[in-house]
């Protein structure tokens, strides 16, 4: 750890335990979360540690929040966000099936509730999301010729990648150019990187949940389902026509495969504009989720532009470093 994060850390664990409580006590607080991974040295590298959380990391970040918060649904909190105890709601964006194989039997030892949104094409599918395609690509060595469709696409878009990437290694300082890469990508249009993606070999196994997993944790009581788009794409690149397809597409799928699915929406990418939150508007969502730090204030917040504190493998590794999210949530 840094002395940086050292510093917040302190602060944040210090706030935590004094003028934090009575503020987080008139508030809710949102996590947002995407992928729990069994290997916690793998979800702390660079390329992955913004997104991903080791099962160590996880157990431990559960523990925390039960003793400091009362962990409530997401629907509840949104709806009664303030308590005698601060109160917390746990999300996982996308729909990974780590969601079911590793977080879940977690959840359900500490009996910690949660909502998870679906990019509903993607349900039972073995190719992942475009970041995760390309970037576990380039990043798992020994490729060969299974690398060369998305080296010439990347080579026919100028995009060639730096040499540092196409050799074998696992450091921190490959995983950290590899970050940067990906960043770079992040410009292109959503059906020039789902080419991208879709070039990259199969990984043999599906990447996301699948209907009868989805049905399994509903069954539970413990876990509740909305929708995080259809295709994944960002919503505010979309023209009109192709925006209310994707999003009646989402809202559709889930009430064909869910009980009682969500009536918050979660945009992806936390991107979303006034046309996009009178669509969704449109469709009956009373509630809407971007990626803003900040709080769940019982008045004040656009209900369809709701803030989230995000979760980190480094936050989850050290909760007084949320807390320090926490306070600056506090302040957004």
């Amino acid at each position: 750890m840094t002395l940086k994060q050292s510093f917040k850390r302190v602060l944040g664990s210090a706030y935590l335990h004094s003028l934090g409580r009575a503020r987080l006590s008139d508030a809710g607080v949102v996590l947002m979360l995407h992928r729990v991974l069994a290997d916690s040295s793998a979800a702390a590298k660079p390329h992955r540690a913004a997104l991903c959380v080791g099962q160590k990391q996880f157990e431990q970040l559960l523990r925390w929040l039960r003793r400091h918060f009362d962990c409530v649904p997401l629907q509840q909190l949104l709806e009664l966000p303030g308590g005698d105890r601060p109160q917390v709601a746990l999300t996982f964006d996308d729909g990974w099936r780590d969601n079911a194989d590793i977080a879940y039997p977690l959840l359900e030892r500490y009996e910690v509730p949660a909502s998870i949104f679906l990019s509903t094409d993607f349900i039972g599918s073995h190719q992942g999301f475009w970041w995760e395609s390309i970037g576990e690509t380039l990043w798992q060595p020994g490729q060969g010729a299974a690398l060369q469709p998305l080296l010439a696409q990347l080579q026919e878009l100028q995009l060639t990648p730096p040499p540092s990437l196409l050799q074998p290694g696992t450091s921190d300082a490959r995983s950290r150019a590899l970050a940067s890469y990906l960043q770079r990508l992040k410009g292109l249009a959503p059906e020039t990187l789902q080419t991208l993606a879709d070039s990259c070999p199969d990984t043999g196994a599906p990447q996301s949940l699948d209907w009868a997993q989805v049905k399994r944790l509903e069954r539970s009581g413990l876990v509740r389902f909305g929708p995080h788009g259809a295709s994944h794409g960002i919503l505010t690149r979309l023209d009109t026509a192709a925006l209310r397809a994707d999003l009646l597409r989402s809202h559709a799928t889930l009430r064909e495969h869910c009980q009682a699915p969500l009536a918050v929406y979660c945009y992806p990418n936390g991107d979303h504009s006034p046309e996009v939150r009178a669509a969704v508007a449109e469709l009956g969502y009373r509630y809407a989720l971007g990626t803003r730090p900040g709080l769940i204030e019982a008045e004040g917040n656009p209900a369809l532009a709701l803030p989230r504190i995000d979760v980190s493998h480094a936050s989850a590794a050290h909760p007084g470093l949320l807390a320090w999210r926490l306070l600056q949530g506090a302040r957004a």
